[in-house]
């Protein structure tokens, strides 16, 4: 198999995940706010409530105004979690919980690299691959992959929040290529989900890596 020009990497379940679980970590932090909540209960609500989100990309919007676009995105998914537990009224300031929330995953603190990463980016920047991230995460990737350690083997990061397009739309994969001035058959893409990872890539013209992290 031709070594590919560049690889495209996506981001959460791929590159890194969350230590336990989201419903976890927002449990945690409602325990600082004096709202009790078990991490089970959170983090199914938290799945119904991401998966019946819109996409993250703000078409109308000036590029300065993206980030609280996100914040607000994220906060209405955050909101319904815990209105779907039930104890969204126990909380006395729940944007002060959510500003901090919002924060701490903004940090390296609640992730966990997966162990196959780093042998992998070292190994493909000795052969010479260039490598990219193609996520359809929000602004905070790039302090996420500083903090673990992970920003230096990337030459871009697009993302769906900045680039207007999220996968599976191949118009953020054809934004990706650009930054590269890669034609679609040189690049690869990896990541864990078979729709918007695997056969997204496969539709904007990419070989398409599926990796099961089940």
């Amino acid at each position: 198999m031709e070594q590919p020009k560049v690889i495209f990497l996506d981001a959460v379940g791929t590159l890194f995940d969350v230590k336990g679980s989201v419903g976890k970590v927002y449990s945690q932090i409602a325990e600082e706010f004096g709202v009790t909540v078990p991490a089970e209960t959170l983090n199914k609500a938290f799945i119904k409530s991401f998966k019946a989100a819109p996409p993250p990309i703000f078409p109308d919007a000036e590029l300065q105004d993206i980030p609280q676009r996100e914040f607000d995105w994220w906060r209405i998914i955050a909101l319904n979690t815990f209105e779907s537990a039930g104890v969204l009224k126990e909380f006395s300031d729940f944007s002060a919980f959510f500003s901090e929330l919002y924060i701490h995953f903004g940090t390296g603190e609640p992730w966990f690299v997966y162990p196959d990463v780093l042998p992998a980016l070292i190994n493909w920047r000795r052969l010479g691959v260039t490598l990219g991230v193609l996520s359809n995460f929000d602004s905070r990737i790039y302090s996420v992959l500083q903090s673990l350690g992970l920003r230096e083997f990337f030459t871009s990061v697009t993302i769906a929040t900045q680039v207007r397009a999220a996968k599976p739309d191949p118009q953020i994969f054809a934004i990706a290529l650009d930054k590269h001035k890669c034609s679609p058959e040189a690049a690869w893409h990896i990541g864990d989900s078979v729709v918007e990872d695997y056969y997204a890539a496969k539709a904007a013209g990419l070989r398409g890596v599926w990796i099961n992290r089940g």
